[in-house]
């Protein structure tokens, strides 16, 4: 049972942190590219923003949940279990904060496209804020995979 439970570990970890690069860093910019509209291109990235943002919320809790139950108090001197209640907490503001935010400034800016409107530089702080924030989850989940992979040697 215990190697079921470190193999659930790993694909809860790949499922995550390959979804956050996979659909930052291929997926977006393809579809800002390949698609003549920006403004369905930007609906699109966000919502699989969206939904790699919840994989990433039930993803932490199950990393967290799992380390806690597997190590006890022990968890708590472990990197690993920081880094993932790092990453959560970037993920639950950008999921629960930044993006409604973002989405709120889109809705006020209709008929027109936001970055056609007064709310510009409002929102194009706001997205570089995002990204900013995004990045570094990106950044801390390479340490976390790194991490496992040396666990698993």
């Amino acid at each position: 049972m215990r190697r079921f439970a470190d193999a659930l570990d790993i694909v809860a970890l790949t499922l995550w942190v390959g979804g956050l690069w996979a659909i930052g860093y291929l997926v977006a910019p393809t579809l800002f590219s390949a698609l003549p509209d920006r403004q369905l291109a930007g609906a699109l990235a966000g919502k699989l923003f969206a939904l790699i943002g919840w994989v990433g919320l039930v993803c932490a809790a199950y990393l967290l949940f799992s380390m806690l139950l597997r190590l006890g108090g022990g968890a708590l001197k472990r990197g690993g279990f920081w880094l993932l209640v790092v990453m959560l907490a970037l993920t639950a503001v950008s999921q629960f904060g930044l993006q409604p935010w973002l989405a709120q400034l889109k809705a006020e800016a209709l008929p027109r496209e936001v970055m056609e409107s007064v709310l510009r530089d409002r929102f194009a702080t706001w997205h570089g804020i995002s990204s900013i924030l995004y990045l570094v989850q990106s950044l801390l989940g390479v340490l976390l995979v790194v991490g496992a992979g040396r666990a698993v040697k």
